[in-house]
């Protein structure tokens, strides 16, 4: 019997900017508003004082240097938009735009412990003395504040340290002088989950504590976002220029960005994702937040299409959110509503890549940070851990749902792979953490939100849970090695069979190798229907053309592209889509 889900009409954004509009201007440039924005200019080298004296001469100044994307920041008078982008020096003009942590807010009628560390088998990991040590995990968002739980005895390099596991910090946000401390709870909440260490529950008046997944891990706090979790293009770019060149002194081998904003321009043109790739470059790992927009139907989509930038980038791996169901087995375990789907706009790739638990994890917070003054009820008591009765709330740990918070628990997980085996590469490890991803799921579940009353389905199918569900275990007993990119794949629509399929890339590790083709990496049926289609004809989601002349988004606006988000207002900017900043529900 088929579950009773919505018609889908898939999102594949498409820009089709006119003939007559310059294509190295965003979107939201070809018409902007206003008299002056700021921008992030992109050029064919990294950008000398010759460049620089380009944008001063259309009355710009400069704000930030950001070699990493062969580019800057700038402030612009909008009338020289134009010219700089006829300058055959200049490859792409984007606005330096805004982009937000991903945590949504935990609807809390009444705390549970959430065993996101046992649904992955990382015990499995401490039980072979992989803890995270002498690896360095660069967390990128609000900040990093000193709690117990983040101190205990480190290894940087030969040296065994103590005190402070965050051994270094940086502030990006503004100009850059002010503390790289949180102000808003997001990053240490983030921080805690990777590489909490539980002395805060840990003891014989404890019967739970409250571990990260890799907790002797070194963190290295670079402050992207400010006090309300907000941050720009420009921030993050600079953070990731610096953990790259911290890499060595610091044994940066993780970046964790929890954050993120809508896709405008494919990732081969968007600053953050040439950002982001430039750390895969250097030998870094990237997990990214998948985002949190899984709900919005806005245009009839479902949620899919909805992965936020840079978790559209083919190289970085991108986290969706799973639900724990408050027990210890993962056999129960659901996806999050709200859990942003693939596949992404414009590039059409396959995300997110795999699922983590972060549907109300418990990390780490002070009482004094702004999350905590926004959602006081995302407090959890102490008798939800402490022996006793105290149905006060914890000064140390706090509730919060997102794929904020499934993206550290993939980071964690890395750390303790390359602990393991310190010569794996970003590539090697994303295989491996795909091809081993747990792939048991039902194909269907639903949700209804007790304040709204709306019901939420979810089919389980590649654009939704990726390669699977993550398995510490499974992937540190892994010892197959390979050769090739690990770049998500692209799909492709075919109207004959009204089938989505996988389009084979021989450079890719699952397009070239029988040991590592995409039947081992996504399963013989990719979660729903038969015949390795992503989608078949026999699926309920398949009575339309899954991106065919009758899907309702084709209404444009001044900006004159398609929007994933339905018709756009004049700047591009996605007008009926929940923002990947807003804190929404989080499933019970």
């Amino acid at each position: 019997m088929k579950a009773k889900v919505p018609v889908i009409v898939v999102v594949f954004a498409l820009i089709a900017i006119a003939a007559a509009k310059n294509n190295k201007l965003s979107p939201e440039l070809q018409n902007p508003r206003g008299k002056a924005v700021n921008v992030i200019i992109q050029f064919q080298q990294a950008p000398t004082a010759t460049q620089h004296q380009k944008v001063t001469n259309k009355g710009g100044h400069l704000k930030q240097e950001l070699s990493t994307v062969k580019g800057a920041a700038y402030w612009l008078p909008v009338k020289g938009l134009k010219d700089l982008a006829n300058d055959p020096d200049v490859v792409y003009i984007s606005p330096d735009r805004t982009l937000g942590a991903t945590g949504a807010k935990a609807n809390n009628p009444g705390a549970t412990l959430d065993y996101h560390t046992d649904t992955v088998n990382a015990p499995y990991a401490w039980g072979l003395g992989l803890n995270g040590a002498g690896i360095g995990v660069a967390v990128l968002d609000s900040g990093i504040i000193d709690i117990p739980d983040l101190e205990g005895a480190g290894l940087l390099g030969t040296t065994l340290t103590s005190g402070y596991r965050v051994i270094y910090s940086q502030n990006f946000v503004g100009n850059g002088t002010g503390s790289a401390n949180d102000q808003y709870g997001h990053g240490s909440h983030v921080a805690g989950i990777i590489g909490g260490n539980g002395s805060k529950s840990t003891g014989p008046q404890y019967f739970y504590t409250f571990n990260g997944i890799a907790p002797e891990v070194n963190l290295i706090n670079l402050r992207a976002l400010d006090q309300n979790g907000q941050g720009t293009d420009s921030s993050v770019i600079a953070a990731l220029q610096t953990a790259i060149q911290l890499k060595n002194a610091y044994n940066i081998r993780v970046i964790n960005l929890s954050l993120g904003r809508p896709v405008y321009e494919s990732y081969t043109l968007d600053p953050l994702c040439q950002a982001v790739e430039a750390a895969y470059q250097a030998g870094i790992v990237v997990v990214v937040a998948a985002g949190n927009d899984g709900r919005d139907n806005s245009v009839g989509t479902n949620g899919y299409g909805t992965i936020t930038v840079p978790g559209n980038d083919p190289y970085v791996i991108t986290v969706g959110a799973m639900k724990t169901m408050g027990t210890p087995s993962r056999a129960d375990d659901l996806i999050a509503t709200y859990s942003s789907r693939g596949p992404t706009a414009i590039d059409y790739f396959v995300k997110p890549d795999l699922v983590a638990p972060g549907n109300r994890v418990i990390s780490l917070y002070a009482p004094a940070l702004g999350l905590n003054q926004l959602y006081p009820g995302n407090e959890i008591p102490y008798l939800l851990y402490k022996n006793g009765n105290n149905s006060n709330a914890s000064h140390t740990y706090y509730m919060l749902s997102g794929t904020s918070m499934a993206a550290p628990v993939v980071s964690g997980a890395v750390a303790l792979m390359l602990q393991q085996d310190p010569s794996l590469t970003p590539d090697q490890v994303k295989a491996r953490l795909m091809k081993t991803a747990y792939k048991a799921f039902p194909q269907y579940s639903s949700y209804t939100d007790p304040t709204t009353g709306i019901t939420y389905n979810d089919q389980y199918d590649v654009f939704t849970v990726g390669a699977g569900y993550l398995d510490i275990q499974a992937a540190l007993s892994d010892t197959e090695t390979f050769t090739g990119a690990a770049t998500s794949p692209t799909v492709a629509y075919d109207p004959t069979s009204q089938s989505v399929y996988f389009v084979n890339n021989s450079f890719a590790v699952w397009g070239s190798s029988s040991n590592w083709s995409s039947f081992a990496v996504w399963g013989s049926n990719a979660f729903v229907n038969g015949s390795f289609a992503v989608w078949g004809s026999s699926s309920p989601w398949a009575s339309f053309a899954v991106w065919g002349s009758s899907a309702p988004w084709g209404n444009t606006a001044d900006g004159g592209f398609f929007a994933v988000w339905g018709s756009s207002n004049a700047t591009g900017s996605p007008s009926n889509a929940d923002s990947v900043s807003t804190l929404i529900n989080g499933d019970n």
